[in-house]
């Protein structure tokens, strides 16, 4: 510090000291920017991921649903009146 100022030693003490606290905390902030973006950026994807996977079970249902009202209408065993019972 200059001795031969018109301010307060203690002003400029003060005035020192935050500065040399905020550039202490910035890279620890930083830091803790960077894991808060990557956690929401896992937790997008994971979002992601999840609505992919009902949507391709809601698909897989489907096609098996279809697929099984096609092998009943296939031999005759379906509701729909088109053959079914024991042959005479």
């Amino acid at each position: 510090m200059a001795d031969n100022t018109p301010v307060n030693a203690q002003i400029t003490d003060a005035v020192t000291q935050t500065n040399v606290k905020v550039l202490g905390e910035a890279p620890a902030q930083a830091m803790g920017l960077v894991y808060q973006t990557m956690a929401h950026s896992i937790s997008l994807s994971m979002q992601n991921a999840m609505q992919t996977q009902g949507g391709l079970q809601q698909i897989g249902n489907a096609v098996t649903s279809s697929a099984c009202r096609m092998i009943l209408d296939s031999t005759g065993g379906g509701m729909g009146g088109k053959g079914g019972g024991t042959p005479s």
